[in-house]
């Protein structure tokens, strides 16, 4: 056997150039289920992903893995992103998945479907366990495009399947893809369907993150298919929490609730309650992005409870910008006087920090100092940005102070105040605002500014 070349890329083995010497097509089959590192370096690959079964198409010379299964006919059957950087202005350093399910019983569900441009991935995953002519229903838990993208391809090859959706879900479908879906079947909280043994119910989850938003419960199974909730951007070849490692873990699904729910937060906290009252008891939850949880789900819904109470820790993060560094030399004086007070301090750099990553700092600080040099008698176009950011997000339960420098006449200060204050935002007063370079004496008074504001947050 000879192979030129072959690229592992999601959960598929792509040979280009292959050559079976063997007498038959069970021969290939055989042989291909038994490679091992010493007959073809891909074996290894096998072999490290402890991969029980393997198909292998001689006609499209493509060697699948083997699928991902949360129960018994219950299968995973998304795709996994690694090369996406920016999402919707978040930035995901780690990729994503698009996680979509299939449900075999009496009758077949595929629960969400995928970004556009991975349709024939998610084709492939389906047709390994199922012809599309036998799915009798697509649940749409969530519209946006990168869980609806390939709906309308998907719809193509499923003929004679319903689609599934909230009312709003109906509505937002028609207006993605036009009158032609309006055979959507729409179902509210508490509405089930039954396929044979399994029994999907619905909640209806408005807000989160769309109005159209739901979530769909597997009864029997106690699976809780979550959309956009308890998901992080995050990819990997693995599916599962348990198998990943916990810190990169963690680190994403922080960024994710502090980046997409943060302004969602009392909504957070009024469905985990309505989700405990209707009684629904959780085994699994599997969200539209990243890992599925089997191991310990309660964590990430405790997470969540924290988060959305702004549960805060004792922390101060120092967010600026400078133009000549006498907006620099300011907010190190600023945190050395936070530090004075035994209080943890972060200064982040705006050009030299993502936006994405300070949003994540900020969700459990209690305090944040936010520094701008005036240009044209505003803030500092970085820190502009940054504020329209975290505003959006509308944070709660943090104490906003501000500071600055400026040369002939000020603004930048006012502004930011301006803009804070608006968005109900609670401010430290007075600013703090340095003409020119800071002397000595500035600096001091910079250092007790951040002395301040510590003792501020620790009373």
């Amino acid at each position: 056997m000879s192979i030129d070349s072959f690229a592992l890329k999601r959960n598929t083995i792509h040979i280009n150039t292959c050559e079976l010497k063997t007498a038959s097509l069970q021969d290939r089959v055989n042989r291909a289920d038994k490679l091992t590192l010493e007959a073809c370096p891909v074996g290894l690959l096998f072999e490290k992903n402890k991969l029980s079964k393997i198909q292998f198409n001689i006609n499209k010379r493509v060697i699948t893995m083997t699928n991902v299964v949360l129960k018994e006919g219950i299968n995973w059957v998304g795709a996994v992103d690694w090369n996406i950087r920016d999402f919707h202005g978040y930035t995901t350093s780690r990729g994503t998945s698009y996680n979509a399910y299939l449900i075999r019983d009496e009758k077949t569900a595929l629960i969400d479907t995928v970004k556009a441009n991975f349709f024939e991935e998610l084709q492939r995953n389906v047709e390994e366990l199922t012809d599309f002519g036998k799915i009798d229903y697509i649940v749409v838990n969530h519209v946006e495009m990168d869980h609806s993208g390939s709906l309308p391809e998907i719809v193509k090859l499923a003929k004679n399947a319903k689609i599934i959706a909230s009312q709003r879900g109906k509505d937002a479908i028609i207006e993605h893809f036009g009158p032609e879906f309006s055979r959507v079947e729409v179902v509210k909280t508490g509405d089930e369907l039954k396929l044979g043994k399994h029994t999907l119910r619905f909640l209806e989850t408005p807000m989160l993150h769309w109005p159209d938003s739901m979530f769909t419960y597997m009864v029997e199974d106690k699976i809780l298919f979550s959309n956009d909730a308890f998901g992080e951007h995050f990819a990997s070849s693995e599916r599962f929490d348990d198998e990943v490692d916990q810190q990169t873990l963690w680190e994403e699904c922080k960024t994710y609730y502090a980046n997409i729910l943060t302004l969602y937060a009392p909504l957070v906290t009024r469905k985990i309650q309505e989700v405990v009252q209707m009684g629904i008891q959780i085994e699994i939850i599997a969200p539209d992005h990243g890992v599925i949880w089997r191991r310990d789900h309660s964590k990430i819904v405790q997470a969540y409870l924290q988060w959305s109470a702004f549960t805060s820790a004792q922390k101060i993060i120092i967010v600026f910008d400078t133009m000549w560094g006498s907006t620099d030399k300011m907010a190190r004086a600023i945190a050395e006087g936070v530090a004075s007070e035994a209080v943890d301090v972060k200064l982040l750099k705006l050009r030299a920090s993502d936006e994405t990553d300070i949003v994540t700092e900020i969700l459990d600080a209690k305090s944040v100092i936010v520094g701008s040099p005036t240009l044209n008698s505003g803030m500092f176009p970085s820190v502009g940005s940054f504020l329209t950011y975290i505003t959006g997000l509308k944070p709660k339960g943090k104490l906003w102070a501000f500071f600055g420098s400026f040369g002939w006449g000020g603004g930048g200060v006012r502004n930011m105040v301006e803009i804070v204050k608006k968005a109900g935002f609670e401010v430290y007063e007075p600013s703090i605002e340095i003409k020119y370079v800071p002397d000595a004496e500035d600096l001091k008074k910079c250092f007790d500014f951040g002395k301040q504001i510590a003792h501020r947050i620790k009373a």
